[in-house]
């Protein structure tokens, strides 16, 4: 009774594992279940080394005829499944860095500064900064600084400086949150890391729908974007070296902003998995589609596309391509059910055809918010490429 106790509880544990690896392939069907898919590539080394100790426990310990061949089939799929993630590493990288070279030009790191380049990370993927962590050196923070008031509604920033002081190229950070929810504290450890290398960096908040509809996210961006611009020299940053960075939501904002015929001087703009085109988002939504894309952009911009269409059209930074733009990071992932990848692709090559700057990067398996998990596989590749993208549009 013991030896059978044991070896189903064994066989448990193995399903256990796979249940967790099988998310690197399955799509989320809801919101419950994303953090699954999201999570489950970013932590595929550690998911790997369980289904192994699995098929090895399975193997040697497990002495049920029917058990253990079940067991160590269950482990074996597991480690396939995470494997996928792992020997795709160095072929992802190669794509990448052939596509910043394409882009930027075959030369374009040797124009960065050693003095930055020194700073950055040596590897695209290490795996000891999988299992130890990102290292990231002191830095000055602040935060709770109001920009605007707008309604009534404060609005407040936090800021990263470098630990000396100095003047530095700005960074400005716009969270995620299908424009309805967030706040500037997040993704702090990004912001932490960016500016011990040598940035100001400024994390900004804005109003929310359904309460505020667009186009009040995009005015508090810009308003933000104004006064930092205004009181650049008491954060210690370039007024005239800004570039904006977003994530889903903030992405869109960030290109929007630095699209508008009006903006002021932008250095670059960085996109992870950003809506870049809501009217065929609202057309053609993912399947599955966990956030509910329509329920999602009906509250952003206060109704359907039937009913809004020139609204969906001006809320759409492709439709902002008309005009010498900065030059623009686009980083997405192929299994991206909330803004999928195919998006991004389209907005790299109308860029292309406008005659502006784009590199588009895709990451096989990488999920939205595949950044969440900072250490990860593809926040590790996402972050090499940025930095070395920043450096390049800022120019030292």
């Amino acid at each position: 009774m013991p030896k059978i106790f044991f070896s189903l509880l064994a066989l448990l544990v193995s399903f256990t594992t796979l249940f967790l690896s099988s998310w690197i392939i399955l799509p989320a069907p809801n919101m419950f279940l994303l953090p699954l898919a999201v999570g489950a590539p970013e932590v595929s080394p550690w998911l790997f080394l369980l289904n192994l100790l699995c098929l090895l426990f399975s193997f040697f310990c497990i002495h049920h005829r029917q058990l253990q061949p079940l067991a160590c089939i269950v482990s074996l799929i597991g480690l396939l499944i995470c494997g996928w993630v792992l020997v795709n590493i160095p072929l992802t990288q190669m794509q990448m860095a052939q596509a910043m070279k394409q882009e930027l030009g075959a030369d374009y790191l040797e124009k960065i500064p050693v003095e930055l380049s020194a700073k950055m990370q040596t590897h695209p993927f290490n795996l000891v900064n999988f299992f130890r962590g990102i290292a990231s050196g002191k830095t000055r923070h602040q935060k709770d600084i109001i920009f605007a008031a707008p309604g009534g509604v404060p609005l407040k920033m936090e800021v990263y400086q470098p630990p000396e002081v100095g003047k530095y190229p700005a960074l400005i950070v716009i969270y995620a949150g299908a424009w309805q929810h967030g706040n500037p504290s997040a993704n702090a450890e990004f912001n932490q890391y960016i500016a011990q290398q040598g940035y100001t960096v400024f994390a900004i908040d804005y109003r929310h729908a359904p309460k505020y509809q667009f186009p009040s996210q995009l005015d508090d961006v810009r308003t933000a974007l104004n006064f930092i611009r205004k009181h650049a020299a008491e954060y210690e940053a370039d007024p005239e070296r800004i570039v904006l960075l977003g994530r889903s939501a903030g992405a869109h904002l960030a290109m929007l902003a630095a699209y508008q015929p009006d903006a002021p001087p932008i250095r670059a703009v960085v996109s992870y998995y950003g809506p870049v085109n809501l009217t065929e988002g609202y057309k053609t939504p993912p399947s599955p589609d966990p956030i509910n894309t329509r329920a999602v952009l009906k509250a952003f911009l206060g109704g359907s596309l039937e009913e809004l269409p020139n609204q969906y059209r001006i809320a759409s930074p492709i439709n902002y391509l008309t005009h010498p733009l900065p030059p623009t990071l686009l980083i997405y992932g192929s299994r991206d059910h909330l803004v999928e990848a195919r998006f991004g692709r389209k907005m790299y090559e109308r860029l292309h055809e406008s005659g502006n700057t784009a590199v588009f990067l895709e990451i096989p398996w990488a999920e939205h918010a595949f950044d969440a998990v900072f250490n990860g596989v593809s926040n590790q590749l996402a972050l090499y490429h940025t930095e070395r993208f920043l450096a390049w549009a800022l120019g030292g």
